[in-house]
């Protein structure tokens, strides 16, 4: 968990710095040759393309290593452990769709974006959280890791479901017919990691011949990666599953994720008025992320304790568990995915980027300040010299 947090932290920065370039290049006099170069065809797709439907399906199947582990071999193998994360993430989830559908429902065509403040993004959270070292107690850092995997569970089911206009069904029946080889070689006992790679990248094509999203095949192979428990010990070796979470994860952290982030982060300011930072789009993401995250998270402890259901997490104050609930606000990544899932529009998309951006800039700095500034119960407890 400490080299999955280390990592998360440094990748989280260098997404951080990624979409910064982004805003910098696409305002300066390389912007056009930005804009460009994303719409150039590779094969039968842009590059944009390749780098959403194609990189990302790596970021998703890192998702689905991640959430099997967790519920096989980690933090969310028993049902008392999934509970409080489960109810935090799920009211993290609908709390913004409800106050994006507030803002931006009754707008024509704006509704089917109810998703893009919904999802937390795991990497830029946790890179907030390393600029704050030990001020952080290591229980918030792991609550949050669970409730962003929890969400990222959410999202994908969102994206299979909500954003899936046209079914084919030979392509669907071959993803299945794959997905059934890879069960009977989880079965029968294969552990070299090969053929399952290889069967998950035909599965990449039949998912997105189907007309699901291709990405949604990352985590449908994941599921059927074996895995080798060791509860309380060092990950098993012989585990195919953490071999290939280990060895896909600096690759995602330190490439597919900040270059994800580069590509999409980019939105020309040029003639941009108050008018359109204050449209119904931008100001509905915004206000999801930052006032949807922190109500539906920390309502969630605040009833749970209340109730006796569970303790809020060990070694923080309430302040500092109200700091990362503000930093489950930060959407970055997932919620670019989804905005340009649901929009086809340039200039609804890029309103999509306005509001992520401001909703997670915000979300950040607030988290930061809280966490910066809060009192940790063992200097609290320290008599004034």
């Amino acid at each position: 968990m400490r080299d999955f947090l280390r990592s998360e932290a440094s990748g989280g920065i260098l997404l951080m710095a990624a979409a910064a370039l982004a805003l910098v290049v696409a305002n300066g006099p390389l912007a056009e040759s930005y804009f460009s170069a994303l719409h150039v065809m590779i094969g039968p797709m842009s590059l944009a393309h390749w780098i959403n439907d194609g990189l990302m399906s790596l970021f998703f199947l890192l998702v689905g290593l991640e959430i099997k582990r967790e519920f096989i071999d980690g933090h969310l193998s028993t049902w008392s452990d999934r509970a409080l994360p489960a109810l935090a993430a799920a009211a993290g989830m609908s709390c913004p769709a409800a106050i994006y559908l507030a803002i931006a429902g009754s707008t024509p065509g704006l509704a089917r974006g109810w998703a893009i403040p919904a999802a937390t993004d795991i990497a830029f959270a946790i890179g907030v959280m390393a600029l704050l070292g030990k001020r952080v107690p290591a229980s918030l850092k792991l609550f949050l890791t669970t409730v962003a995997i929890v969400d990222d569970m959410g999202a994908v089911a969102v994206i299979a479901l909500a954003y899936t206009s046209q079914i084919k069904g030979a392509a669907l029946l071959a993803a299945g017919v794959i997905m059934g080889v890879m069960f009977v070689l989880n079965r029968i006992g294969v552990k070299r990691l090969w053929p399952y790679l290889l069967l998950a990248a035909l599965l990449w094509l039949a998912v997105l011949l189907s007309g699901v999203h291709a990405t949604i095949a990352g985590v449908l192979a994941a599921s059927l990666i074996p895995i080798r428990a060791t509860p309380g010990a060092p990950d098993s070796a012989e585990s195919p599953l953490h071999r290939l979470e280990h060895g896909l994860h600096g690759w995602v952290a330190y490439l597919v994720v900040p270059l994800f982030g580069f590509a999409n982060a980019g939105v020309s300011l040029a003639g941009l008025g108050v008018e359109h930072v204050l449209a119904p789009l931008p100001l509905a993401v915004a206000g999801g992320l930052f006032l949807g995250k922190q109500l539906g998270v920390f309502l969630t402890l605040r009833l749970c304790a209340f109730f006796g259901l569970a303790k809020r997490p060990s070694g923080a104050t309430w302040v500092q568990t109200y700091g990362m609930c503000l930093l489950c606000g930060i959407g970055f990544t997932m919620s670019l995915f989804v905005g340009a899932l649901a929009f086809s529009d340039p200039v609804l998309v890029d309103e999509v980027k306005i509001g992520v951006l401001g909703g997670s800039m915000v979300s950040a700095l607030a988290g930061f300040a809280v966490l910066r500034l809060a009192a940790s119960p063992s200097r609290r407890a320290r008599p004034r010299e």
